[in-house]
């Protein structure tokens, strides 16, 4: 192990002695800069952003390490990661995104299913595998003027987009293989939370999300055609999706070579106390299979009171195909719904084509108990195929008793209790409604 006392410009002649790269990462594990020692003020006002990003570029040129961020709040525009780079925030540690706009300067990004030029997030990494972020320090997107300014636009114009106001991310990565983000707190992020796209073996653990109530636009995790990707003993409490699987979007969605399915996808042993829905298929999304939601709580509260388990947005202008979900050993504590299916038409747009059609095929929902305002609803667009969904094992108290499942073929309700008594779908609801014993 190396002295802590070795200088950069030294480790650096090592390893060009030892013929490595100057990114192979041989000496990453015992490669440590702190922020701090290339100047870095943690006063709140001080801005750091090229210091930070100076750090970032030693250790790259290092072979690779970790950017420590010490105690304080350190101002920072746009950072961005490199390979063999590692990103740890310490105890009592705040990376607080600026409000300057051009702290953050625009390029081609990822956004909303599509690319357009627009603002990198607070934290970026782009093609760094074995990517590792961590905690416990905090994420602070100073959000607040970011939402006045969109709810004023919005107050003004009520066809104003989330695109027409620029806010930055908290943190984008993209094109990544084998991500772990532990620890991390995000707070008052100014647009989406942690957006992954493209990236595969993803482990998503420990983290906390945190946004007030009415916070617009602030998605908890935005899995964006990516595979392999596990959220687990994390808490959120957001305004908008706390989990979103996300895609493309248009008629010639299936087209679109840069948006590859969302699939094998595990969330686990994570808490919402704020939030409308666990996760959304949506609103942009084309291919969503095995999808695993289990052994979560929805704590009770005023921020949980219209929160679903499973929200699939279906496009009237995008062909879309969910499928192999789970949803099984959930706790409610006066969430909203089971679940919500229904046509998503914000923002559409058929762009002269036909409606393309839908389907959703293979959900199940088991070992589900506790306290709910309903069971849920599942509707379509004209021409979506919804079938083989199965409700099992799961005893709930609701307010409003009756499930609207009248569009769904080869409905299985097995041992489903509401409000204490065994309920049996109307055959009038299906052709195909069936009780499995």
């Amino acid at each position: 192990m190396f002295k802590s006392g070795i200088t950069l410009a030294y480790l650096s002649l090592i390893v060009s002695l030892a013929g490595c790269s100057a990114n192979s990462n041989l000496f990453a594990p015992w490669t440590r800069v702190v922020i701090t020692s290339n100047g870095a003020v943690g006063d709140g006002k001080t801005l750091n952003t090229q210091l930070i990003q100076k750090s970032i570029d030693q250790m790259y040129a290092a072979g690779g390490g970790t950017v420590a961020i010490p105690k304080g709040v350190f101002l920072s525009g746009a950072i961005f990661l490199k390979p063999g780079v590692r990103l740890e925030l310490q105890k009592d540690a705040v990376l607080k995104g600026t409000t300057n706009i051009s702290d953050y300067p625009i390029s081609m990004t990822r956004i909303e299913g599509h690319f357009q030029p627009w603002l990198p997030a607070l934290v970026n990494a782009d093609h760094c595998d074995h990517l590792r972020i961590s905690g416990p320090g905090t994420l602070d997107g100073s959000g607040q003027p970011f939402w006045a300014e969109f709810r004023s636009r919005v107050r003004a114009n009520r066809a104003t987009t989330n695109l027409d106001v620029k806010r930055p991310r908290l943190m984008f990565i993209r094109d990544c293989a084998d991500v772990r983000i532990t620890g991390l707190h995000f707070k008052d992020s100014a647009f989406w939370n942690l957006h992954l796209y493209r990236c595969n073996h993803v482990t998503i653990d420990g983290i906390d999300i945190h946004e007030p109530p009415g916070a617009p636009s602030t998605d908890g995790v935005d899995v964006d055609s990516c595979q392999y990707v596990t959220v687990s003993n994390s808490t959120i409490a957001n305004s908008d999706d706390c989990i979103a699987l996300k895609g493309s979007k248009g008629p010639l969605a299936m087209d679109d070579k840069d948006s590859p399915p969302d699939e094998h996808i595990h969330v686990v042993g994570c808490t919402i106390t704020q939030g409308p829905v666990i996760v959304t298929c949506g609103s942009e999304a084309t291919i969503v299979r095995d999808v695993l939601i289990e052994h979560c709580t929805i704590a009770a509260g005023q921020g949980t009171r219209n929160l679903s388990l499973l929200r699939l947005k279906l496009r009237p202008d995008t062909p879309q195909a969910y499928s192999d979900i789970t949803v099984r050993d959930i706790t409610l504590n006066g969430g909203g719904n089971l679940i919500a299916v229904a046509p998503w038409t914000q923002y559409f747009d058929l762009q002269g084509h036909k409606p393309p059609t839908s389907s959703v095929h293979d959900v199940t929902f088991s070992d589900i108990h506790g306290t709910c305002a309903s069971f849920g609803s599942i509707r379509g667009n004209p021409g979506d195929t919804i079938e083989r969904i199965t409700f099992e094992n799961i005893d709930v108290k609701v307010n409003n008793p009756r499930p609207q499942l009248s569009t769904v073929r080869d409905l299985v309700i097995n041992n489903v209790k509401i409000n204490g008594k065994e309920y049996t779908a109307p055959a009038a609801q299906t052709a195909t409604t069936r009780r499995s014993n």
